[in-house]
């Protein structure tokens, strides 16, 4: 065997133009040794993140095939490249060092991302929930935990993965204002999620609550969900507990068969006590979760109603026509009196004075129904009369 040190190793890769003056020895690492055949020396070391392989053979001739054979001996599935000699004319790979030839064989692992070779390691779980837990922490890359997603990994890297338990949401629970064996109505409060975002969440949601009494779409994160209020909003808010349910609840909010009522405060007085509100809403490209009226947006109705009025605020009725997103706090910004507490179109208060006061619906085995959710207590503070 070849007695090599890691300052021959240095002087080799000087010569191939890899390594420079300001590298010294101790640049050199995991250096192994071992003998493929009786007459060769084949050295693995790793220098400047890279992995390397030295071949000391006199026998070698410059024979491509003969040594890769060699060094693949150590690693069958070994990729990379066989560096030419930079300072022969006659394109050769063989590089005289100290009276022998020696080769340099550069690994070349293919790379790819940290959340794709999770994608295909565990297919069963999405590329973007493997990119949650990339930046929660629970993965890590031959011991590190890495938060990038776009982290560049190799084959032969080490990859643990380390998800936490579920929360435990059993003992939660949410007023219920109705249930049969068809629906359930609640009284959603502000700051509950209709629905989990994805599988990362990790906080109880009114679907949560409607799974234990759903079986339509159990096996989803949005199990008896047919429509959504807004975290921030309160209010009545159905569900269906069943496939056939669902299907008959959501065709009357497609077919705009439903009849929502909500109340709400804002700032301001609107200049007119009653009217209609009949302009069309679009996603704002400035600022993409927020919506904007917008004369090539989809239509969108309101009409509303002054209930009471302070110096200051309004209380008013509110009924959509239409369901655009945000629909609500875009008209009400619109006309000069943007919804009390809305962080995103008004000014921040206590919370959000918007309120799912009623929704009048069909619902099976029974006649038309309206369901109610009494006013907030927030509501009342401010309009005592309203109670």
């Amino acid at each position: 065997m070849v007695k090599v040190s890691s300052s021959d190793i240095l002087a080799i890769l000087r010569r191939y133009d890899i390594a420079g003056d300001e590298n010294v020895p101790r640049h050199i690492s995991m250096v192994s040794f071992s003998n493929p055949h009786d007459k060769n020396t084949l050295i693995s070391f790793r220098f400047a993140k890279q992995d390397f392989y030295l071949l000391f053979d006199d026998n070698a001739d410059d024979d491509l095939e003969y040594i890769k054979e060699q060094i693949v001996t150590v690693k069958q599935d070994l990729t990379g490249e066989l560096l030419l000699n930079p300072h022969d004319s006659e394109s050769t790979y063989g590089l005289p060092f100290k009276g022998k030839d020696v080769y340099l064989f550069m690994i070349k692992s293919p790379k790819t991302r940290l959340d794709l070779e999770l994608a295909e390691r565990y297919p069963e779980i999405s590329r973007s929930t493997w990119q949650k837990h990339i930046k929660a922490g629970h993965v890590s890359v031959n011991g590190e935990v890495l938060s990038s997603t776009k982290q560049d990994i190799i084959k032969s890297d080490s990859i643990a993965v380390t998800i936490p338990d579920a929360t435990d949401f059993s003992q939660d629970t949410l007023p219920i204002i109705f249930l049969d064996d068809n629906v359930i109505v609640i009284n959603k409060p502000i700051g509950v999620l209709s629905h989990s975002k994805g599988a990362m969440n990790d906080e109880f949601t009114v679907a949560d609550f409607f799974a234990r009494y759903t079986t339509y779409n159990s096996d989803t994160n949005r199990p008896g969900i047919v429509h959504r209020l807004d975290r921030d909003t309160s209010g009545v808010m159905i569900g269906a507990r069943n496939l056939e349910t669902a299907t008959m609840l959501q065709k009357q909010f497609a077919d705009r068969k439903t009849k929502k009522t909500y109340m709400a405060i804002v700032d301001g007085i609107p200049k007119s006590p009653k009217a209609q509100i009949d302009l069309p809403i679009d996603r704002n490209p400035n600022a993409p979760s927020t919506f904007r009226v917008d004369v090539k947006g989809k239509a969108a109705l309101t009409t509303y109603e002054v209930i009471e009025e302070n110096a200051t605020n309004a209380l008013v009725r509110l009924q959509p026509r239409t369901g655009r997103t945000h629909q609500l706090r875009v008209h009400m910004k619109y006309i000069g009196t943007p919804i009390k507490g809305d962080k995103v179109y008004g000014k921040p208060a206590d919370r959000l004075y918007l309120h799912a006061a009623s929704l009048e619906i069909t619902i099976p085995t029974s006649d038309r129904r309206t369901f109610t959710a009494p006013l907030p207590q927030e509501f009342i503070d401010i309009f005592p009369k309203a109670e």
